[in-house]
């Protein structure tokens, strides 16, 4: 499972010209899934991505995370993450599983919204991600 973090001022989600998901200050969340992967991961990932410390306090150092910065996520599928880019010049899509994907990005979601505020894209649709970075600030999950 792997997820690029982004801290965002805003950010919202249309499918067919109308917002499905919408955040204000927060993290968009670009979220793939793999087919290896399992909700021992997904709750890895996402303890992972509730203490990152990437909120500027104060002082403006990177010390607070998502909860101390009364954040809100905005998790979009991603399946392209996932990709083999080793060989050739087009993409391989051999380690996508769109049932499990589906089901893993739903179980991310609802842990989550155990948190936090969370909206959300349309699993497999064709979206239009708009955002304003905040820094530009912009990390790599793994789990």
């Amino acid at each position: 499972m792997k997820a690029v973090i982004q801290r965002v001022k805003q950010a919202r989600v249309e499918v067919d010209n109308k917002i499905v998901g919408q955040i204000d200050k927060g993290y968009l969340v670009l979220l793939g899934v793999e087919k290896e992967d399992s909700k021992e991961n997904a709750d890895k990932l996402l303890a992972k991505l509730l203490k990152l410390r990437i909120n500027e306090d104060e002082n403006g150092k990177m010390n607070l995370n998502i909860l101390d910065a009364q954040g809100a996520l905005l998790v979009v599928s991603q399946f392209t993450l996932c990709a083999d880019t080793s060989r050739g010049n087009r993409p391989s899509f051999n380690g996508a599983s769109p049932d499990l994907a589906n089901e893993l990005y739903q179980y991310f979601s609802q842990q989550a919204s155990q948190h936090l505020k969370v909206e959300n894209g349309i699993f497999a649709a064709d979206m239009q991600v708009f955002l304003q970075n905040d820094g530009p600030v912009t990390f790599t999950l793994e789990a």
